[in-house]
């Protein structure tokens, strides 16, 4: 039976509970293991993030491709800044996580390898900016993994089924929803940050240059990310989605359904097409 992340919101907010505590009391009782051992687990994956962040950090990574050439540590080492401040530590985990992934590095797939920089790059700089222990991040990664499953109920959480927007897009509605909680929103708030973060990137395709998750998924991340903390903030400030969050999630399948093969992460279209004509071009040339 299809979950639903309405139903799963108005429970908590009738039992007066955080959505995190309903869904660890449903894992619980699905998997069978203890409470401890589920946030035991998700604090090693945890600990997985934030030494991906850093390593990406800490030197030019390159993948064996070259497409990747440290774009993370350029970025975190100078230029101008427009906003500077959490919103370039944002920017700055995106690009780092997701190229460690590129770059064989330890990631944590939340939901997909190709989208494993958003979640980190919300949670980690949030919590320092805010003086949040890893507990409460914990507490995150629990609602973050609810609505993914959700997502993954009522549409996809696959590039190849529904383009980048069941991909990107989803890792940011599962890190919109995760900061509210964090930041002490109302339970009815987390569905409307899913449902904003998603409206936001609906229809978003698939197109890795040469079939790598290198171009153009690592900025993707960046852009999750900031979709993610614009969606947080608006739901926080007390905007309320018109469309109901199941519905949005149900919508994203559809159009991602739609989305034409060639745009699914085949590597036949977009961008990928673009670089396979710019190589040709140069080859021609050359």
């Amino acid at each position: 039976m299809a979950l639903s992340l309405q139903k799963m919101l108005a429970e908590a907010a009738e039992r007066k509970i955080p959505l995190s505590e309903l869904i660890l009391e449903v894992e619980t009782e699905e998997t069978g293991l203890s409470q401890a051992q589920i946030t035991e687990t998700l604090g090693l994956r945890l600990e997985v993030m934030k030494q991906a962040k850093q390593e990406g950090l800490s030197k030019p990574l390159c993948s064996r491709s070259g497409l990747v050439s440290g774009a993370a540590y350029t970025y975190a080492q100078g230029g101008k800044r427009i906003v500077g401040g959490l919103f370039s530590e944002v920017v700055a985990t995106a690009l780092a996580v997701a190229e460690e992934n590129a770059c064989m590095g330890k990631i944590v797939a939340a939901p997909t390898a190709g989208s494993c920089g958003i979640l980190p790059a919300i949670l980690l700089p949030v919590a320092e900016e805010h003086s949040l222990d890893d507990d409460a991040l914990v507490r995150g990664l629990v609602v973050a993994g609810g609505i993914g499953l959700v997502i993954e109920s009522l549409a996809t959480l696959s590039g190849a089924e529904g383009g980048c927007q069941a991909e990107c897009g989803s890792a940011s509605a599962m890190a919109a929803g995760a900061l509210v909680e964090l930041m002490g929103g109302e339970v009815e708030q987390i569905g409307h940050a899913v449902a904003f973060a998603l409206k936001n990137v609906m229809g978003l395709v698939c197109d890795p240059v040469e079939g790598l998750v290198e171009i153009p998924c690592i900025k993707r991340n960046v852009m999750g990310a900031v979709n993610a903390l614009a969606a947080a903030e608006l739901a926080l400030a007390g905007l309320e989605s018109t469309l109901p969050v199941d519905d949005v999630i149900k919508t994203m399948g559809q159009v991602g359904r739609a989305i034409p093969e060639s745009l699914r992460e085949t590597s036949l279209g977009g961008l990928a097409l673009t670089y396979r004509k710019l190589k040709l071009e140069k080859t021609v040339t050359s």
